[in-house]
């Protein structure tokens, strides 16, 4: 990973109200699942992004962590034993809120029915891409935490999986790794960016192409199709960044 600073004098115009990752986790879990069992399955990173954010947040010992987007709980379970019960989930999918282990919350994440300043660290990982407005839901975490509070962000690139861009490129984003340090430094003033380029999933036949691109969104009747243009195995380098913000 390399490492910056950005600031809300150094972060340019604001870019908002853009397309947005689709939500689809009522109509179908069962994509969101196989995102998981791919990089489960295919990983040869030395070690994952929520095993990334259980060492921070193992490093602070918060008191309270508010998990955004929280999924089926893949924070919780990264966790160590003694700061999982700490963790509250959040997810605006009853399918995903209704599979994370209590206490957990179904709402929006713009809209987040907490009072001020009760958490000590909030983490957003691959959520704030489905907001029209994602500064919105930053003001929101900022709101919830208490002084010195950690906000840990983290989003894909735009030029994420490079060896796949014959058959793949990221959809749009109005929160991807290139503007979310300078949407989130407008409402904490200063971060600091982690950026990940390196490699992160070796997928072994044109299957497991085939299911990396349905995670993403692909139909599964044009994944196949695609995954048969691509020369296995591949290694898929992952590119992104994991933003730290403190209140």
């Amino acid at each position: 990973m390399t490492a910056s600073t950005w600031s809300a004098r150094t972060a340019g115009p604001l870019q908002t109200g853009r397309v947005t990752t689709p939500f689809d986790y009522d109509r179908d879990p069962e994509r969101f699942r196989l995102a998981a069992r791919v990089t489960q399955q295919h990983l040869v990173a030395s070690g994952s992004l929520y095993q990334r954010l259980a060492g921070v947040l193992a490093g602070i010992r918060p008191r309270r962590v508010l998990d955004v987007g929280c999924g089926e709980g893949a924070l919780r379970a990264a966790l160590p034993v003694p700061l999982q019960a700490r963790v509250v989930g959040l997810d605006a999918s009853a399918t995903m809120s209704s599979a994370h282990p209590p206490p957990v919350v179904q709402a929006d994440a713009a809209a987040l029915p907490f009072p001020a300043g009760v958490f000590d660290a909030a983490v957003a990982v691959n959520v704030l891409d489905h907001l029209a407005d994602p500064t919105v839901a930053i003001a929101e975490a900022h709101r919830v935490l208490g002084p010195g509070g950690l906000l840990l962000a983290a989003t894909a690139s735009r030029h994420d999986s490079p060896e796949l861009a014959a058959v793949w490129r990221p959809p749009p984003s109005g929160f991807d790794a290139e503007d979310a340090p300078g949407l989130v430094a407008s409402v904490f003033g200063q971060v600091h960016v982690e950026r990940w380029d390196g490699l992160l999933l070796r997928l072994p036949d044109r299957d497991a192409v085939r299911d990396y691109l349905i995670a993403r969104f692909v139909p599964a009747e044009d994944a196949g199709a695609r995954a048969r243009r691509v020369a296995t195995p591949v290694t898929v380098t992952k590119r992104g960044a994991l933003i730290h913000a403190s209140r």
